[in-house]
């Protein structure tokens, strides 16, 4: 019915860039805010940025600020992520993340689609 996939995960060195991708499909599809989680290997997944339907509000983990830069494309049904100056506490697996209403949340709980995430590996 509603299907998310991310790509554009890899391994790169600390300070490298890496664009993710994350492509909405389904014929009933809708979004408002739509959201970009991480989870590294013995911890739970955190937040990291979300965007509203219109693209012009943002909101990033703290951890990220200055670092990341998400952004949408309604005509495709596309969120993107783009990460530079990448660290390896960067590590971990990326899940895109889809709400019906566009309403600003943090909390993964309340997200209505997931993707099956994309692996992120930054180490020298």
């Amino acid at each position: 019915q509603v299907q998310l996939v991310e790509s554009g995960g890899g391994l790169v060195q600390p300070g490298d860039s890496l664009r993710l991708s994350c492509a909405a499909s389904g014929r009933t599809f809708s979004s408002g805010t739509m959201g970009w989680f991480r989870q590294a290997p013995g911890k739970e997944r955190e937040f990291v940025a979300a965007i509203r339907w219109s693209g012009r509000n943002t909101y990033y983990a703290d951890s990220v600020k200055g670092r990341f830069t998400i952004s949408r494309d309604n005509a495709e049904n596309t969120v993107y992520l783009q990460m530079n100056s990448l660290k390896p506490e960067d590590t971990a697996v990326y899940y895109c993340a889809a709400l019906r209403r566009d309403h600003y949340t943090t909390s993964a709980y309340e997200y209505d689609y997931w993707g099956q995430g994309t692996q992120v590996t930054v180490s020298s």
